[in-house]
Order: C-alpha cells, then structure tokens, then sequence
C-alpha cells in the first residue's frame, strides 16, 4: 500500500483506536499513549508506507474554504467575542465561517464536528469548556482524528484533552490573581457562584480563588460556594439560594459574567446596595459589561484575539502538530469591588 493509505488503516492494523493512532504518530499535549501501543502504530504505519503530511496535503486540495466552528451558546458574549475574532480572521484568508451553537448538549460538538466533516469544511475550531464525561471527550477526539486523518486542520479552544491543537485560557491563575486582589481591597468574607460542578472551567475557577484565599489565610465555607448554571438567569437563581442562606460575607465572586450581572441583578431585587452592601466580581470580561453599573471587577480575557488565533493555528502548516497555546488573563479593578476597612 502507497499514498491511499490513511490514519484508519494504521489504526485498523495495529488494532487502537483512531484517536490513539494519532496521538502516538503526532504526539498531545496531555495524553500519554503507552510504549507498547505506541510501537504497535509505529509499526503498522511503517509496514503500510504511510505518510501523513503528503496525504493531508492531497486530501486538502479537494476541500472548500469553509471553517467549521462550533460553540457552546451563540447568545452568551465569551463565545460571541470568541467567534467574532474567528470571522475577522477567516474573512482576511479568503475563508467562510459555517456555525453551529450546542446550546450545551451532550454529544453535540461531535456531531456537529462530523458534519462539518461530511461538508468537506477545510478547518474545524471547537470553543468551549471540557466537562468531567471521558466518554464523550473521547468521542469528540475520535472525530476530530478522523477530520485530521483526511487533511481537515482542527483547533480547540478549551482545556487540552484532545489531540488537535490547543488555546488553553489559564482560568485557575486568573482566579487566584482575583482572590489576591480582593483580599488587598480588604475583603476577607467571601462566597462563590460556581458555575456547573461537572464543567472544567468553572471547577477551575473555583479551584484557583479558593488557593489565593488559603494562602492568605481566609476562609471560604462549604456553605458559600453555590453552583448554578453558566448564565445571567443562572447567576440571579445562584444568588437568590445564597442570600436565603443569610450569609455573613463583603464579596461574591461569580465564575464568569454573564453570572455576575445576573447576580446583581438578584441583589438589587433584594433591596442590597451595591456595592455597599455586596461587593462582586466576575470573570472574562464581556463587552457588555460597559452597560453594567457599578462596573465590574473581572478578569479580562482577549477573546476575540483567541477566535484569531484559532485561524491562524489552524492554517500554519509549517509545523509539528499538536501544539499547546496557553492564554492568560488580567485582573480589572473597578467599582463593584470597593476597598474595605481592615
């Protein structure tokens, strides 16, 4: 066998799975493929006279100029300012962007990944949070190999757990940056809006405040950490629950936003002054917190440079694939969080 042959064939022979024989043949950034499967695909591939670069090269001529870019919530500003910067980018290439919104389905990305597949899309770029389901993250690293496999080009915007290359956002420094900050401002009561318990991001936000806090001795209780969903509404419902729960804190840290706004909103409902009566900071740093009043401490995220940059990784051939871009943020100080007497 010559040139026809495919990453399915080597799969096939050396009996792994797609997804395996890829990362064996080009590497990932955080899945390590055991020595002994890992010369089985070596192997096979070298009995095949399979050669990877020429075949995407020949499979890429037949493809369209189409990039396929699925994300999770078209209405919610991350991935709107995230998209944004995917067409500007694409537009200045010559390529057409097809989108496909999830509304945060499970199994959704990998269907809609093989559909673009099946539409000949020359770049697929995937933008949003990993959960705790192995399972579907494995089927949704099947798929974008087999898109690899047959010269499509595929970038992810999320935690690196799939073998394609990778814009990871440092959510868990970020955080922690925050928690420094508002410990500075004086706050040593706090609570946190959560976000979903299984979604990556959200544990890593988490995850990184409540390191800042501990370093610095403060306490964060079981009682105030309230999970919801990633959305205004989910953020107003989350702080409802807290505030029924009478909580004796100066600051709320809401894991993204768009729950932040939501939050404010819950308090001004409740008749709590803000930012007086509750200090509150978010994460990411939508556009759409120029409206918001007090305005909002967050942590700023370029997120229409990481839509670009998913273009431009994915058109950069000259390179060992997959690579690891790691993005981080900056904490802004505004007047939702005041300085507090010690």
């Amino acid at each position: 066998m010559t040139g026809s042959v495919t990453l399915h064939d080597v799969a096939r022979r050396a009996g792994v799975s797609l997804a395996t024989a890829s990362r064996a043949l080009n590497g990932s950034p955080n899945r390590v493929v055991r020595e002994e499967l890992r010369e089985r695909v070596l192997r096979a591939a070298a009995e095949l006279r399979y050669a990877p670069n020429a075949h995407a090269q020949a499979m890429a001529r037949g493809r369209t100029n189409i990039v396929g870019l699925s994300l999770h919530d078209i209405a919610d500003p991350y991935f709107s300012a995230v998209a944004a910067g995917v067409m500007r980018e694409a537009e200045a290439h010559g390529l057409l962007v097809t989108m496909a919104s999830t509304e945060r389905r499970p199994g959704a990305e990998t269907d809609y990944v093989g559909a673009f597949r099946r539409h000949w899309a020359s770049v697929v770029i995937v933008v949003g949070s990993r959960t705790d389901d192995r399972a579907a993250t494995d089927q949704l690293a099947e798929e974008l190999a087999a898109f690899e496999a047959e010269g499509g080009r595929a970038v992810a915007v999320s935690q690196p757990r799939l073998p394609v290359d990778t814009i990871s956002i440092d959510n868990h420094g970020g955080a922690r940056d925050l928690g420094d900050a508002l410990y500075d401002l004086g706050h040593r009561r706090f609570a946190v809006l959560a976000g979903p318990t299984d979604l990556l991001t959200a544990t890593e936000r988490v995850g990184g405040f409540r390191e800042a806090l501990a370093l610095r001795g403060a306490q964060l209780a079981p009682e105030h950490i309230v999970s919801g969903p990633f959305t205004r509404d989910g953020g107003y419902e989350a702080m409802r629950r807290l505030l029924d729960r009478r909580p004796d804190v100066t600051c709320v840290f809401a894991v993204n936003d768009v729950m932040a706004v939501g939050a404010m909103a819950a308090l001004r409902d409740a008749g709590v002054d803000l930012p007086a009566g509750m200090a509150v900071a978010g994460f990411d740093d939508i556009a759409t917190l120029r409206d918001v009043s007090p305005g909002l401490t967050t942590v700023r995220i370029p997120l229409e440079e990481i839509g670009a940059l998913a273009v431009r990784l994915a058109l950069d051939d000259d390179v060992e694939r997959p690579r690891l871009r790691r993005v981080g943020g900056e904490v802004v100080v505004r007047a939702s969080t005041p300085a507090v007497a010690g």
